[in-house]
């Protein structure tokens, strides 16, 4: 073990009980989306406390309601501000920002929780409640890192860049936000749930929605009628085929434990108004996957011709297309390369910390590192201690020795990234 890492491990361990108190803070905000003031308020708060220079505000205005990365259900953010702390280096060396959000999707059923949703009750080392894993654990991790090396008289080169924004799981328009207003690094660390997996790719996605047309009769007489809900059928069949042949093509061993790779998934599907008439109209509403290094316009493209073909399967699509709408949320992919810096340091400071080798793969669904990474010029690594499998479900929980070994992860990261300052 070296000097830091015993250093930066026993200072952990001094604030273990503290910490915990905090993430049980954290999640007792239900910051579901339009909801997430009162907890970047405390977030602020303590980064003041921590001495660093806090940005807390709120996004909006034409530039990023009029950017073509912006996607999200509303327009107006006032009880969502967005909260950036600067740790300032002295100067030389590189920078980095730890990103995390703190909205939530919402609970669900509370009758499917074993313990109250936003409790943030701890049992056998699990910490529970909506957000715990997804993220606002992690987002414990990125502060202990920083909190950490502060406790230790750290002084580090590097600026660090601690991001709690809002709306990534909308889209990421809170992240889009930090962009447009100056916020870039030299790398960034995303600590979504990822089961301590490291994450140098992410798939990107987008929302569909297809409406399949028909022509409506008595049920009586339906065959007067052309059913928009058999018409559907041979629509389903498409995008099936379309995933199939997109997914035949990915070869990327970081994907290789993945079934599918980059699915298009249909969730949505309504048609008919009325047992005993044919239906004209049918309502598909999708998620379609997007591949790392994958333009979006290309995946649409791809769409748009899977469904202009569906004229050559059956005539009635000739005169009757399928209309088709991008919208909602939509997140783009990411992609950094394997034998980056940063995952060099990653690999031996979790080897450090752990006694074990880190699994490296491919992100299955999309976070804001992909706006980072293309937009922002700030190449980003997901990587997180959150529970994967629990995201989104009842009874989320997070397992707190693995935020700590995160966070020394982290700390051990920073020190070499930014490096330590002389002064």
């Amino acid at each position: 073990m070296t000097k830091w890492q015993s250093l930066i491990h026993e200072q952990l361990r001094k604030e273990r009980d503290e910490a915990i108190t905090l993430l049980q803070e954290w999640v007792r905000h239900a910051s579901v989306s339009g909801a997430e003031k009162s907890i970047q308020e405390s977030i602020a708060s303590r980064l003041a406390t921590m001495g660093l220079d806090v940005d807390l505000w709120v996004m909006g205005g034409d530039e990023l309601v009029r950017h073509p990365y912006f996607v999200s259900p509303r327009l107006t953010f006032e009880e969502s501000p967005n909260v950036v702390g600067v740790w300032k280096g002295t100067g030389g060396g590189r920078s980095i920002i730890l990103n995390g959000h703190v909205d939530v999707v919402p609970e669900g059923d509370e009758a499917q929780w074993t313990h109250p949703p936003f409790s943030g009750e701890v049992v056998d080392g699990k910490l529970f409640g909506r957000g715990a894993t997804d993220m606002k654990g992690g987002n414990l991790s990125s502060l202990l890192a920083i909190q950490v090396l502060q406790a230790l008289g750290v002084k580090l080169k590097g600026d660090v860049i601690f991001q709690s924004v809002v709306e990534e799981e909308s889209g990421g328009a809170g992240t889009l936000a930090t962009i447009l207003r100056g916020y870039k690094a030299d790398a960034a660390l995303i600590p979504e749930p990822t089961n301590m997996k490291i994450f140098p790719k992410q798939q990107g996605s987008m929302w569909f929605r297809l409406l399949v047309k028909g022509r409506s009769a008595h049920g009586g007489t339906r065959y007067e009628g052309v059913s928009a809900i058999e018409k559907s059928l041979l629509v389903v069949q498409a995008v099936g085929q379309l995933e199939k042949e997109r997914n035949d093509r990915m070869t990327d061993p970081l994907y290789a434990k993945l079934p599918i790779p980059i699915p298009i998934n249909i969730g949505v599907i309504e048609g008919g108004k009325w047992p005993s008439s044919v239906a004209d109209l049918v309502k598909l509403e999708g998620r379609m996957g997007v591949a790392p290094g994958e333009q979006m316009d290309d995946a649409k493209a791809e769409m748009e011709a899977a469904l202009r073909g569906l004229a050559e399967i059956d005539p009635w699509f000739a005169e009757n297309p399928v209309e088709l709408e991008w919208y909602g949320a939509r997140w783009v992919p990411g992609s950094v390369e394997e034998d980056h810096p940063l995952m060099e340091i990653l690999h031996k400071q979790f080897v450090a910390t752990t006694g074990q080798r880190a699994v490296v793969e491919a992100s299955p669904w999309g976070t804001d590192g992909g706006l980072l990474t293309a937009l922002a010029d700030t190449p980003s690594i997901v990587v997180g201690p959150g529970v994967t499998q629990v995201a989104h479900y009842p009874n989320e929980y997070i397992v707190l020795d693995d935020i700590f070994h995160c966070a020394e992860i982290f700390a051990l990261t920073l020190i070499e990234w930014c490096e330590v300052s002389e002064l």
